[in-house]
């Protein structure tokens, strides 16, 4: 905490010293000769000690040599100089702070450099001017932001884990090129083939789920699809894959906290859960066909059955493990959740406030729709959504002068947090390929299919051109020694 040193310490730093402690000497001792990193500094001994709780302050009222020494990293007996290994940027602030008493802190220093510094200089952050403490802090809240920010961008990416964290464990090896195979597309053919099949896979299944809902593709007697064992072998697919990330994981926390992990599981899990209630439904209309409860449980069942179907739109979400877009796009909702909360609460204040409007002076007008505060919602969310169905429209000038309002705010609250989350979506997405990418250019097998390809090529190229060129040296050679006839 950058002010909790204030409650700790009630009693003032700058106190009064006494003249004994002061060295009184010839005039060449009453100023102190400090050296710090190559630049020197003399300061009089009175305005050193003026603070005697800093680093120079100690320096000036010490009057054991020993204790001197140690608050330096080196001494020149002949120029009585105290080397200083320290940063002289930052202490020209310090230098100028026992000459003025006010703490100044340049825009171009690093915030956590100088807290270290002045720190070591024993020097406070509360001897700044108040203009400059607010700048210092939004610079390093700034600062810690995009370091959090950076933190939780890394670890969006494949990690990187240290291989030796394999070697410790059971089947160590095998593990470790599994896990390369199923989290590292760049670090082999096999790899990359094994994300590409992936992604495909879940195109297909979206394919499937689609044509699933056509009725020309189902059988008429049992209403099945043509295709579900296509979709079951995608399904598989995707169970295995995600068994293999689970047994080859060399953090079994990390991999059940990582959201792209939580993504493949919903994946996963409703197939088998409708593969689940169909039986269970299947059964109970057999066995229990005359019994009303049980027709009335096997209805509640096959509702719960339709929304197990609805949650395989979930595997859509699996493309985010391959594309970069899609996880800057989650990664920015995430930080942004505050303003995307602000909105939603405006939109919410906007919809109650302008239907309890409307609703007013609509609801006496003959044949509305606006019969109550609930009805008159749906044309509040509407109409500052901007889209604006028809469906329900005020009659009244009055009416219709609320309605004019209610537009007007939503376009004004839409356009509000529009370039927030742009600009820091563009941010966002930039980091994120250059550390993907750096991550890529780093890995022990490369895989460049274009370079290789060309390179393939190239050799061939000069594989043919060299064969010509020695059959066309031969040639001439075999007609010279050719008989005449």
């Amino acid at each position: 905490d950058l002010y909790a040193e204030y409650e700790r310490e009630e009693v003032e730093d700058r106190l009064p010293v006494s003249p004994s402690r002061v060295l009184v000497s010839p005039t060449k001792h009453l100023t102190l000769n400090i050296n710090v990193g190559g630049t020197v500094y003399l300061l009089p001994y009175r305005l050193a000690a003026r603070y005697p709780k800093t680093r120079i302050g100690r320096l000036a009222t010490y009057t054991d040599h020993s204790k001197k020494l140690d608050l330096c990293d080196d001494y020149v007996v002949q120029s009585k100089e105290f080397f200083f290994d320290r940063d002289p940027k930052v202490f020209h602030n310090i230098f100028n702070f026992y000459r003025t008493g006010v703490l100044c802190i340049r825009e171009e220093l690093c915030p956590h450099n100088f807290l270290e510094e002045i720190h070591y200089w024993g020097v406070r952050i509360k001897y700044t001017h108040r203009c400059c403490r607010i700048s210092f802090e939004e610079r390093q809240d700034e600062l810690n932001e995009q370091l959090k920010v950076q933190k939780e961008l890394l670890a969006e990416l494949e990690m990187e884990e240290d291989e030796s964290v394999f070697d410790h464990m059971t089947l160590g090896s095998t593990r470790r090129r599994i896990w390369n195979l199923m989290e590292k597309p760049f670090s082999s053919i096999t790899a990359k083939l094994v994300g590409v099949a992936s992604s495909f896979f879940v195109l297909v299944s979206l394919v499937a789920m689609t044509l699933n809902t056509v009725d020309e593709m189902q059988y008429k007697p049992s209403g099945r699809f043509y295709g579900e064992g296509v979709e079951t072998f995608c399904i598989t697919f995707f169970t295995l894959e995600y068994l293999l990330r689970l047994a080859s994981t060399p953090d079994l926390k990390c991999f059940v906290q990582s959201v792209l992990n939580t993504v493949d599981l919903i994946a996963i899990l409703p197939h088998y859960l409708q593969m689940l209630l169909e039986r269970f439904e299947d059964d109970g209309v057999h066995h229990h066909s005359g019994d009303i409860e049980a027709v009335a449980r096997v209805g509640k069942v096959g509702q719960v059955l339709r929304i197990m179907r609805l949650m395989r739109i979930f595997r859509i979400l699996k493309l985010a493990r391959h594309s970069t877009g899609l996880r800057a796009f989650g990664f920015t909702l995430r930080q942004c959740y505050q303003q995307v909360g602000c909105l939603l609460l405006f939109i919410g204040m906007g919809i109650f406030m302008f239907s309890a409007m409307v609703y007013s002076v609509e609801h006496d007008v003959y044949n509305t729709n606006f019969t109550s505060m609930p009805h008159a919602w749906w044309w509040a969310a509407v109409s500052i959504s901007t889209v604006g169905y028809g469906d329900m429209v005020p009659e009244s000038n009055l009416g219709r002068l609320f309605a004019f309002a209610c537009i007007s705010f939503g376009i004004i609250l839409n356009g509000m947090p529009i370039s927030i989350l742009y600009n820091k979506f563009s941010d966002y997405y930039a980091k994120l390929k250059s550390h993907e990418y750096a991550m890529v250019t780093k890995a022990r097998g490369k895989v460049r299919f274009i370079k290789r390809a060309a390179k393939r090529f190239a050799e061939c190229c000069d594989d043919v051109v060299h064969d010509d060129e020695s059959d066309w040296f031969i040639w001439p050679v075999y007609h010279q020694h050719r008989p005449i006839s």
